[in-house]
C-alpha cells in the first residue's frame, strides 16, 4: 500500500481552511448576541492559559518550584502588579525553590 503525502496534505488544509471559513462565510451579520459575544471574547485568553499552564508546571526540574512560582505569580497578579513584576517575582520564586530544593 502506498501513501500519498500530497493527498494528506491536501485533505489537512482544506480540513484547516473550511473550520477557519465557514463561521465567517455563514455569518454574513454582525453578531448581537451578548452572551456568544461575551465567549468569543474569551476564547484566545481561555486558549492561551490551556497552552501555557502544562508548560508552566513542567518547565523547571521539580513540580514544587514549579508550584511555587505559579503560586507567587497568581498572587501578584492579583495584586495588580505588572506583568514585569509578576515575571520577576515568579522568577525568583522558582529560583529560590530549586536552591531550597538541591538541600533535600
Amino acid at each position: 500500500m502506498t501513501h500519498n503525502i500530497y493527498l494528506y496534505i491536501l485533505v489537512m488544509a482544506g480540513v484547516t481552511y473550511l473550520i477557519r471559513m465557514l463561521p465567517l462565510a455563514m455569518s454574513k451579520k454582525e453578531i448581537t448576541n451578548n452572551y456568544i459575544k461575551s465567549f468569543l471574547y474569551y476564547v484566545p485568553y481561555a486558549c492561551l492559559a490551556a497552552m501555557t499552564f502544562p508548560a508552566i508546571l513542567y518547565s523547571t526540574a521539580s513540580i514544587y518550584s514549579a508550584l511555587a512560582g505559579l503560586l507567587i505569580a497568581v498572587i501578584t497578579a492579583y495584586k495588580g502588579k505588572s506583568l514585569l513584576i509578576v515575571a520577576l517575582a515568579a522568577c525568583a520564586a522558582v529560583f529560590i525553590a530549586e536552591r531550597i530544593l538541591t538541600f533535600f
